[in-house]
């Protein structure tokens, strides 16, 4: 006598959850908001003066380290895996999960400097506002705590005080004001807040089928702008 069971093969899909922190949010989001406020409000428009007249009257050389300062917290937790320094994702996941910050950050800063057009202190453009770079640099000192908080909280730190560093040497070299900085780095910081959460929603449907992925990460210049280029295969 033998016995035999037909194995139906499950199709249900199952979507994993996206667990929201509605408190981590509060920081990033009052830092823009202050930015935002002050767009119109004469009362931070004249702080905004008051902090670039005394850091003209500091220094008067320009230093140009926020061109590179601006991707040393990315391109550290790429460096730190490296050096065999294993942070909380893979090298597939925390590409996916920077790639989705680039994406957020990168527009969100877009849309707003198109729509205010608030002119540089140095008077060159009108896309003062946002502080792309402080965005980008921020982006990644966030990215960095979220990978290496576990093995040491010395790594997200040392991240943020190099993203704080850029947004000084920013207003230092007349590119931005100080609301065009703080709003900057709101913008990063929730950039990559969000990435983490729906990273198993857009790994799940963009990236399902993919157990292999490799790409790198290089920053770049055409001329006027510096930005972050990210490129993947799979």
């Amino acid at each position: 006598m033998s016995f035999g069971q037909n194995k139906k093969k499950d199709t249900i899909h199952k979507t994993q959850n996206i667990n929201l922190n509605y408190k981590s949010v509060i920081i990033p989001s009052i830092l823009i908001g202050y930015g935002i406020i002050g767009i119109d409000n004469d009362a931070l428009k004249q702080f905004n003066y008051d902090i670039q007249e005394r850091l003209k009257g500091e220094i008067d050389d320009n230093i140009k380290l926020d061109n590179v300062s601006q991707f040393v917290p990315s391109f550290s937790v790429y460096g730190l895996n490296a050096l065999g320094i294993k942070g909380k994702n893979n090298f597939k996941d925390r590409t996916i999960i920077l790639g989705t910050a680039s994406l957020i950050m990168g527009s969100s800063v877009n849309v707003m400097k198109k729509s205010t057009a608030i002119e540089r202190p140095d008077g060159s453009n009108k896309f003062s506002f946002p502080s792309g770079s402080t965005a980008i640099a921020f982006m990644g000192a966030e990215f960095l705590y979220q990978e290496y908080k576990d093995v040491s909280i010395w790594y997200g730190i040392s991240g943020y005080l190099v993203a704080t560093g850029t947004g000084f040497l920013r207003m230092h070299n007349n590119k931005h004001w100080f609301t065009d900085v703080v709003t900057g780095a709101g913008i990063g910081i929730l950039s990559t807040k969000i990435a983490y959460w729906i990273h198993p929603l857009v790994k799940e449907t963009l990236f399902k089928d993919k157990k292999e992925i490799s790409g790198i990460v290089i920053p770049f210049h055409n001329g006027k702008e510096y930005g972050l280029g990210l490129s993947m295969s799979f």
